[in-house]
């Protein structure tokens, strides 16, 4: 996927381009991500947190809760600079797909793609929709889907 550089500040609503192609920076999953998540999440499910449990189990280790790697795919696309200050409000996941687990050590990225832009006068700006897949080190993606985010737009 080709990427361009980010701007030293979030993108406004009339710069995005159907088409685009933005990558963030990778951040490697760890042990104390999963726990924190449980702790945070209430989700103590043996799979994520029991390494004896998770060794007999299908993926033969520990595997990262789903919803922690969409938390960290948020982060990574905020990364990135395009939404910094700009962005109005996160509005909608769709066709989000978990394809593959992550692991303790596996290294996430997003790579994003710009599918449609919708002008919204009355918020201001409009409304992005964002292809995004979530790769390993790898190269395999582990999630997909759309993401909708609001988007400002440039100052009159």
């Amino acid at each position: 996927m080709a990427t361009f550089q980010t701007p030293n500040r979030g993108m406004y609503f009339e710069e995005f381009q159907i088409g685009q192609c933005i990558c963030s920076p990778g951040r490697t999953v760890t042990e104390a991500d999963i726990v924190n998540f449980a702790g945070l999440s209430g989700d103590f499910n043996q799979i994520h947190i029991d390494a004896e449990y998770s060794s007999s189990s299908p993926f033969g280790q520990r595997v990262a809760h789903g919803l922690l790697g969409l938390a960290i795919a948020s982060g990574l696309a905020v990364q990135t600079g395009i939404l910094m200050g700009t962005v109005i409000a996160f509005r909608e996941i769709s066709e989000w797909k978990f394809v593959k687990p992550v692991f303790i050590g596996d290294t996430i990225h997003a790579e994003m793609e710009i599918l449609e832009i919708k002008e919204m006068r009355r918020l201001g700006g409009g409304a992005v929709i964002i292809n995004l897949e979530v790769k390993n080190q790898m190269g395999e993606t582990v999630m997909k889907g759309q993401w909708k985010v609001l988007v400002a737009g440039k100052p009159a």
